[in-house]
């Protein structure tokens, strides 16, 4: 029983040592950087469009 016992322990404490171990190195900010990569491509987004429509009435301003 006590072989039963100490091997249950020892791979419990295998698994959760094992667990840890995997989580240790990911970045608690990492969730956040998608987000600002988002919001920078909305920025270009926007700053193309802007530019495509000043320069279609610019167009339309040496037309007439």
């Amino acid at each position: 029983m006590n072989k039963l016992l100490a091997t249950l322990i020892a791979s419990l404490f295998a698994v959760s040592t094992a667990f840890a171990a995997s989580h240790t190195g990911a970045p608690m900010a990492g969730a956040s950087a998608p987000k600002a990569e988002a919001q920078a491509t909305k920025k270009t987004v926007k700053k193309a469009k802007k530019a495509k429509k000043a320069k279609k009435v610019k167009a339309e301003e040496t037309k007439s």
